[in-house]
């Protein structure tokens, strides 16, 4: 069933008051906060922001191999992650180094922390002793501890219980290289999640969830041992000593850490641990590489280039050219919409895709009026004419354009595989522009033309874009 090109109408204006209220900037005729919440994301180029310099350094003995710097550079993009940054740019270089960019981050010292630290979370057999909170400890984890450093051994289970902690803050009593080694019940490895949660006194707590196999090492310690402690032990510093209450399986709560740290507690603990002690080489904040002036002048450039485009289409294909030009600025708005519901980050190379995307709306609606002005040659009727030149360009659309959505995303898995987020960027931007640019060639220009053509009342083809029909070809059809 054909749909009357008036209720096709209606739904365009509808589509393009949401998307120019969503694009509007600001927090004008905001609803509820969403607008705040969908703000244009900016990548580091554009914004400015943090970029790091990490360098692993192994232990003595041990070399870093490609693998292991690529699993260390994951888990860095996932901490990254936790903390809100979008589109970071994280990269190896060379044999031993990683290169961290952080768009937008204002707080480069704490980003620094999260993104360098290990966050080796060990739950320890004290061995009845009640550890301090801030005490330094060596576990049989430690690469210089005797037995097996790599693997937990079965002793039996993990952490939790009442709070009995000495307070936060004190200083070590126990230097790192000296003192007994305590037996590691379970390690960062068991983790299966990390949450922000609630005591039973109603502080924020470290919420975790065990694996399968820790859970069972953590049920029998924790039956075996109900009334004494354990410690939980984050990089070999005691955060807590709680006393055991009862057998615990596999969720528990890490207590005594300071509300504003537990966040990034989270955040690390999910992540996991660093495959490799990493160092910071290089920490420095960054200004947006082309500057305010010059991101003012590529605007001027594009309203300059898009004009000279708008020009172009009136004065060559007349009225369907105009046409033409006001879906071109609906097209522009519902992919702004999407790149900021999505959301879109915008860098240099985002923006290119975009641009290119617009060229190729451009060329779908030169296939279509090209089509339009032969059928009117033939002699069609201006209805016919747009009812015919729609459906022998739309093929050519359809397939041109398909085949530049496939080639995205194929550009998009590869940056997601390589880890390159400047490719990932201009893949995302291009496959959502031509998407939107089929949708707007085949309904929103089509919706235009037939309510303008559908009565035939335009008699002179020159506003067609044609002046010489050929009244001998019209005979044939």
């Amino acid at each position: 069933m054909k749909v009357s090109p008036w209720i096709t109408l209606v739904f365009v204006l509808v589509l393009t008051l949401f998307a120019g209220w969503v694009v509007l900037p600001g927090e004008t005729l905001d609803v509820g906060s969403f607008k705040e919440d969908h703000p244009i994301q900016q990548g580091l180029d554009l914004q400015g922001g943090v970029q790091v310099l990490l360098e692993a350094r192994p232990p003595a003995g041990q070399s870093v191999d490609s693998d292991t710097l690529t699993g260390t550079r994951d888990t860095i993009e996932r901490r990254v992650g936790g903390l809100g940054v979008n589109e970071p740019l994280v990269q190896t270089r060379g044999s031993n180094q990683i290169i961290v960019e952080l768009p937008g981050v204002t707080d480069p010292e704490q980003a620094v922390e999260v993104v360098r630290q290990t966050a080796l979370l060990e739950i320890i057999d004290t061995n009845g002793q009640v550890l301090p909170a801030g005490t330094i400890v060596r576990t049989s984890l430690d690469p210089e501890s005797t037995g097996d450093a790599g693997t937990p051994q079965a002793v039996d289970g993990s952490p939790v219980a009442s709070p009995e902690a000495s307070p936060v803050g004190m200083e070590p009593d126990v230097a790192a290289t000296d003192g007994p080694v305590f037996q590691t019940i379970i390690s960062g490895a068991d983790l299966k999640d990390a949450y922000r949660a609630t005591g039973a006194l109603g502080q924020v707590v470290v919420g975790f969830e065990l694996n399968g196999a820790a859970a069972d090492r953590f049920y029998d310690f924790t039956s075996q041992n109900i009334g004494r402690p354990m410690s939980i032990v984050i990089d070999k510093t005691v955060i807590s000593s709680p006393i055991i209450n009862g057998a615990i399986s596999d969720q528990g709560q890490i207590e005594g850490i300071a509300a504003s740290e537990v966040d990034n507690l989270v955040v690390q603990l999910k992540a996991g641990a660093l495959s490799v002690p990493l160092e910071v080489v290089q920490s420095r904040v960054v200004g947006p590489s082309l500057g305010q002036d010059s991101i003012d002048k590529s605007l001027l450039a594009a309203i300059v280039g898009l004009g000279t485009v708008a020009i172009f289409m009136i004065l060559y294909y007349r009225l369907p050219g105009f046409l033409s030009v006001l879906a071109l600025g609906i097209y522009t708005l519902l992919v702004l919409a999407l790149f900021k519901l999505i959301p879109v980050t915008l860098t240099l190379a985002g923006i290119a895709g975009f641009v290119l995307s617009i060229g190729m709306a451009v060329d779908a609606n030169i296939l279509i009026f090209s089509r339009l002005k032969e059928e009117l040659r033939l002699g069609r009727s201006a209805s016919q004419a747009v009812e015919l030149g729609f459906s022998h360009a739309w093929p050519s659309i359809r397939d041109s354009n398909i085949t530049s959505m496939i080639t995205a995303a194929i550009l998009y898995w590869f940056g997601q595989y390589t880890g390159a987020t400047i490719i990932t960027g201009f893949a995302l931007t291009l496959f959502i522009g031509v998407a939107v640019s089929m949708f707007t060639a085949y309904t929103v220009t089509r919706t235009f033309l037939r309510l303008v053509l559908s009565s035939d009342r335009i008699h002179n083809t020159w506003w067609l874009g044609t002046a010489t029909p050929s009244t001998s070809s019209s005979a044939a059809d």
